[in-house]
């Protein structure tokens, strides 16, 4: 399908791009990559009388550690988290959900701001962040702002991003001895949303018992989800099959899948139980590998 007619404009700074927003207030979209707003635009889901492109905005695209954080820019695109020697040393979680975004001409555009900001709970960034317990930085005409993840998904598509704000930065702590991320997704096809995604980060000590955990779920609830009942169960206890088979049946029944030509809610559960376990799994493994 084609997009509703729009007048399009370029920001060559974050200041301009402002200047843009507040000018059309409600009528303008950001456009950074443009893999989650035009399809949108297509199906007329949405429509923008101004697009205003900030791709070309100097400055937020790197990914490095400084004092203890490892710090995204927005317009970081997801080839650049699946070929960083960063993530694939310390942040292999990061090049899972890049490797399983779309196919390569996808990932060449497509940015992780946008992934988040677009605040849909089919998005594979918003779990991995959720897992991650990262915190993101926008900001706005009025200054700059910090984000808990937690805090920033609102609705479906609706986020913490208040009027005119850009996502400049996404804040991850940094890995330490013990640590090991994982994300894995059913999709009915390659670069298809997932029928259920499952993010973990998890830090154990050298008796397997869970330091901290973080997991988060994909496109099996109305608002990207933390599983904070199965976190609970795993936290400050020793990891065993038992308790991660347990930790997998948690997430299958706490989420809230809706049924559609993905599958039955019923199918839904079961693949995110299955999926649980065994990317709890993987996240230990990578974690006993870091001791």
């Amino acid at each position: 399908m084609i997009p509703a007619s729009f007048d399009y404009h370029r920001a060559s700074t974050l200041q301009e791009a402002f200047t843009f927003a507040q000018e059309y207030g409600e009528d303008a979209k950001y456009l950074a990559g443009g893999h989650s707003l035009i399809p949108m635009m297509k199906l007329r889901f949405s429509e923008p009388a101004h697009i205003i492109d900030i791709s070309r905005i100097q400055g937020l695209k790197y990914i490095k550690e400084e004092d203890g954080i490892l710090k995204i820019g927005a317009l970081t695109t997801e080839a650049d988290l699946e070929f960083s020697d960063l993530c694939h040393d310390k942040y292999p979680i990061l090049v899972d959900v890049s490797k399983l975004i779309g196919d390569p001409s996808v990932r060449n555009k497509a940015t992780v701001g946008g992934n988040l900001a677009h605040g849909d709970a089919a998005n594979d960034h918003p779990a991995v962040m959720l897992a991650l317990k990262a915190n993101i930085v926008a900001e706005g005409p009025n200054g700059t702002h910090n984000i808990p993840v937690d805090e920033f998904f609102k609705g479906f598509f609706e986020t913490a991003l208040e009027q005119h704000d850009i996502l400049i930065e996404i804040q991850i702590p940094a890995t330490k001895a013990g640590n090991g991320g994982a994300y894995n997704k059913i999709e009915r096809k390659v670069g298809d949303y997932a029928t259920s995604g499952v993010a973990v980060n998890l830090t154990v000590d050298t008796s397997d018992t869970v330091v901290d955990i973080g997991i988060g779920l994909t496109n099996v609830n109305p608002v990207p989800m933390r599983v904070s009942r199965a976190e609970e169960a795993l936290k400050g206890n020793k990891l065993t099959q038992e308790l991660i088979e347990k930790a997998g049946k948690i997430a299958g029944e706490d989420c809230s899948p809706t049924a559609d030509l993905r599958g039955s809610e019923d199918y839904k559960r079961s693949i995110t139980k299955e999926l649980t376990i065994r990317t709890i799994n993987k996240a230990w493994e990578r974690a006993k590998a870091s001791l």
